[in-house]
């Protein structure tokens, strides 16, 4: 069971990046820093605090503090004037292949050691789930924004609007959907 859980916690990490990549890429570089609204954030802060997040929870994963002393979160939500497409997706890039190698490095045995958040103690498997969770949330974010901001340009990143039974019957083309998934 614990090599079924390392496999899906990475799986699972593995598709919520597909997911908010996928949404990213139909949304043109000026999209990346628009909000909604006044107190809303952009695609931009959303992608800084998800690098942020994973690169200070998943540094030295096992022997320190998941919340690094250098991590600035607040700092995450805020807009930087220089931003672009190419400088969020270098630090999301570095963020993802730093929890994916951490990921890759876990053992069956490493689920029953205890982390430390803030130093509040939790399984291995608590601050996984954690984690995935809040990453989750924030790609939701993603997707629902880079939707607006794609406009008419949007390719579904799942079964479209009144395409379930085609997609049931075997007669949806999976073109339509970029990666094929089918959520």
């Amino acid at each position: 069971m614990r090599d079924t859980y390392l496999t899906e916690i990475r799986r699972s990490y593995r598709n919520y990046r597909r997911l908010a990549e996928t949404a990213l890429v139909q949304v043109p570089d000026e999209g990346l820093t628009t909000t909604l609204g006044n107190d809303d954030n952009s695609l931009a802060v959303i992608m800084q605090h998800i690098a942020g997040n994973l690169r200070s929870r998943f540094t030295n994963f096992l022997t320190a503090d998941g919340e690094k002393p250098d991590r600035q979160r607040d700092a995450e939500f805020e807009s930087r004037p220089d931003t672009t497409r190419d400088t969020l997706m270098a630090e999301w890039n570095g963020a993802w292949d730093m929890l994916q190698h951490t990921l890759d490095s876990l053992t069956p045995a490493d689920l029953d050691r205890t982390v430390y958040i803030r130093q509040e103690p939790f399984v291995v498997v608590e601050a996984l789930g954690r984690s995935v969770t809040h990453t989750a949330y924030h790609v939701g974010q993603i997707v629902f924004l880079a939707k607006h901001l794609a406009g008419a340009n949007w390719t579904s990143l799942s079964i479209p609007k009144g395409r379930s039974a085609e997609f049931s019957v075997g007669t949806f083309k999976k073109g339509i959907v970029p990666g094929g998934s089918s959520a």
